[in-house]
């Protein structure tokens, strides 16, 4: 069904009352890390309750993971430890007719799966990717704008380089 780095395959007719636990194994971490463009992903867990209810089946818990991320400026390695809730609706797929529908808020959350099952592993793998802070800076980030020229000492805030330019009109 899936070949995804991070699958954990679930057939709703099979749900338990126990708590589903998902711990990537090194080498899906090494996969997840590759995907998502980061230099590493040392672990991630989620920890999730399973509900079925007239074919949807409702997740929610909680996601943690230890990730090694780049500065989005200086280029530096930065640890990130990544803690989230989760909640997912998983609901039989249905044919899309070519009439306009109107989607409500809570129809965003819900991921379509074929069949009788899905892949939980996909949608925390996924929940990690938004996780990720695209423009992550470190402690060395002003240093290189300064190096390169972005960062004036004497600059009272981010337009005034913009007030700069009226001056000189």
């Amino acid at each position: 069904m899936s070949d995804t780095e991070f699958t954990c395959i679930i057939d709703r007719r099979h749900l338990k009352e126990a708590p589903v636990t998902l711990n990537a194994t090194p080498e899906q971490c090494a996969a997840l890390a590759k995907r998502f463009d980061i230099p590493q992903v040392k672990s991630l867990t989620a920890k999730l309750t399973l509900q079925l209810e007239d074919g949807d089946v409702t997740a929610k818990g909680r996601m943690q993971a230890s990730i090694v991320q780049s500065c989005a400026v200086s280029g530096d390695d930065l640890p990130v430890e990544v803690e989230e809730s989760l909640s997912f609706r998983f609901v039989p797929d249905v044919t899309i007719t070519e009439e306009e529908i109107e989607l409500e808020e809570e129809d965003c959350d819900e991921i379509p799966y074929s069949g009788t099952s899905f892949d939980l592993g996909e949608a925390v793998a996924q929940s990690l990717a938004l996780a990720i802070d695209p423009f992550l800076t470190g402690p060395n980030a002003d240093q290189v704008r300064k190096e390169v020229g972005l960062l004036d000492e004497t600059s009272a805030g981010p337009f005034a380089a913009l007030a700069g330019l009226k001056t000189k009109d």
